[in-house]
């Protein structure tokens, strides 16, 4: 079905009563505050009654208001502009109940995530990291710590992981050059997506190595290049990127991995404690 709202409303403008053309027009020049309203604020926003935009959604063939929104959030996620994102935000989280709307949002993201998750892709990407023969990852913008912060774990883990630093362009390209056959690209992007990370992947792809994406949605650039596809809830925090969920995925991903691994894994931290109270790497704890 086509999800894309601006063109239903286009499409079904003739039919719109009154009250409709209201909610029709609003929606087409200010999509990206209405895509954040509830049934009953844009219904007072543009002086109709809450069951007319429940109406309006329904009649444009959605099952209900919250999946007109759905839509609509779904539309525009690559689309804002951080000044937008902060005009939005205005209307999502309220400045005096900041850090409630904020944790409760993250906490659903990541139920949404794991209610989502593939079990079965899951532990075929674990299985393709441990498997293969070098791992590199790509994050670029937003979810450049994501990278770092998976590249830190897995290097407990494997010999040879690569993280790929974005200096410019030309870099990203040598610094995968030698990628193969048998090798993985762990790509990260989410909203707004990078177009560094997409090509960088590209490349990957044309020299054979495996692709694991981890983005938000099956409708992402990064998942139509993937032969293996993880999805996590992101979301609009003003000028922030959520990226709860995509890190407690990674947790996850991590944690699965060092399993498959067995006393390879032991025996590697038994050599790296060593090393670390040979050079006073940690505090010692004298109580």
């Amino acid at each position: 079905m086509n999800n894309d709202v601006i063109a239903k409303i286009k499409a079904a403008s003739s039919s719109f009563s009154k009250g409709q053309m209201h909610i029709a027009e609003f929606i087409l020049e200010n999509y990206d505050k209405a895509a954040f309203m509830t049934a009953s604020k844009l219904g007072a926003t543009v002086g109709v009654s809450e069951s007319t935009v429940v109406r309006f959604a329904a009649d444009l063939g959605y099952s209900g208001y919250p999946d007109m929104r759905k839509a609509l959030q779904e539309m525009i996620k690559n689309k804002l502009t951080w000044v937008q994102r902060i005009e939005v935000s205005r209307d999502i989280i309220k400045s005096d109940n900041a850090l409630a709307d904020v944790m409760t949002s993250d906490a659903e993201r990541v139920r949404l995530t794991l209610e989502g998750v593939d079990r079965d892709e899951f532990r075929r990407a674990a299985q393709a990291i441990v498997d293969a023969k070098n791992i590199y990852i790509i994050g670029s913008r937003s979810s450049t710590a994501l990278a770092q912060y998976l590249s830190f774990y897995l290097n407990y883990i494997f010999p040879n992981v690569f993280v790929i630093n974005e200096i410019s362009a030309s870099d990203v390209f040598e610094q995968i050059m030698r990628i193969s056959e048998g090798d993985i690209l762990i790509a990260l992007s989410f909203p707004r997506y990078s177009t560094r990370t997409i090509r960088a992947m590209g490349f990957a792809s044309d020299k054979g190595a495996t692709i694991l994406g981890i983005t938000d949605s099956p409708d992402s650039p990064i998942a139509a290049i993937s032969q293996i596809k993880l999805y996590a809830k992101t979301g609009m925090l003003s000028f922030v990127d959520s990226l709860v969920a995509p890190l407690s995925l990674l947790n996850a991903i991590i944690i699965e991995s060092a399993a498959l691994c067995g006393e390879d894994l032991t025996e590697n931290f038994a050599n790296l404690e060593k090393v670390w109270a040979a050079y006073n790497v940690y505090e010692k704890n004298n109580g």
